[in-house]
């Protein structure tokens, strides 16, 4: 066989490749947010000795803008996280200040759980910050799944060095992502589990947040309520707005 043409066919194979994991990235994602979403929310951070609830608001507009509201318990009632495109905000009601969140506390933990900042707000976007990688198919708790690897694309502004999702081959739903550090290292395993009917769509109703490194931490995420393609106001998704969510 001629070797250019092998190199062609090669080529275009890997590119073929890429554009179905990105395709399946995709399509997992917007079935996720859809253009516009609300939804309530209820997180549970549990700890060998101890755990404790909250509950939050959320509002998103595709990927560039989401705002959450913790409304439970009462000292954290009104705090609000904002993201606008690239910049993210937090409101703190107890000292009546807006605080914006500089990108090296995107890896840290979001209100005590095994969530980072970034999971919450995703500042970074998987489908833009990331290439993707198809590796093979995995049943995951029953799942036939697609194995796809993320790579950051370079001085791109994310918090893992790589991501291993595994996504449902037949309603792309995200059955479970692991996190990577720069060194290789296995940090989170989030799980989608409890599939339900949120909003008309068939999908995860809970996410399971493991850390790797410390036996007996989880964080349990529920969705109580969600709906899709929701209208905010002009204006919803700014500082002023903030502080007067309820």
């Amino acid at each position: 066989m001629n070797k250019l043409f092998l190199a062609t066919i090669l080529l275009w194979a890997g590119f073929s490749q890429a554009q179905d994991a990105t395709e399946i990235i995709r399509r997992s994602e917007e079935k996720l947010r859809g253009e516009s979403s609300t939804g309530v929310m209820e997180m549970t951070i549990e700890r060998p000795t101890w755990s404790r609830t909250m509950k939050m608001k959320t509002w998103s507009k595709g990927t560039e803008y989401s705002m959450i509201l913790v409304t439970e318990p009462a000292r954290d009632k009104g705090t609000v996280f904002l993201k606008r495109e690239t910049e993210i905000w937090n409101w703190v009601p107890s000292v009546e200040r807006t605080v914006k969140l500089p990108p090296s506390m995107m890896s840290q933990s979001w209100m005590g759980s095994d969530f980072t900042n970034d999971d919450l707000v995703q500042e970074s976007s998987i489908l833009k910050d990331y290439t993707h990688e198809l590796l093979g198919e995995e049943t995951i708790r029953g799942f036939k799944c697609h194995k796809i690897k993320l790579t950051p694309k370079p001085d791109a502004p994310v918090v893992w060095g790589k991501v291993i999702s595994y996504i449902s081959k037949e309603e792309y739903l995200q059955i479970q992502t692991e996190f990577y550090d720069e060194d290789d290292e296995l940090i989170n395993t989030m799980e989608g589990m409890d599939i339900k009917e949120l909003g008309g769509r068939r999908l995860p109703s809970k996410l399971v947040m493991t850390p790797a490194d410390e036996p007996g931490n989880r964080t349990i995420m529920r969705y109580l309520d969600l709906e899709f393609d929701t209208q905010q106001p002009e204006g919803f998704y700014t500082t002023q707005n903030m502080k007067r969510l309820r």
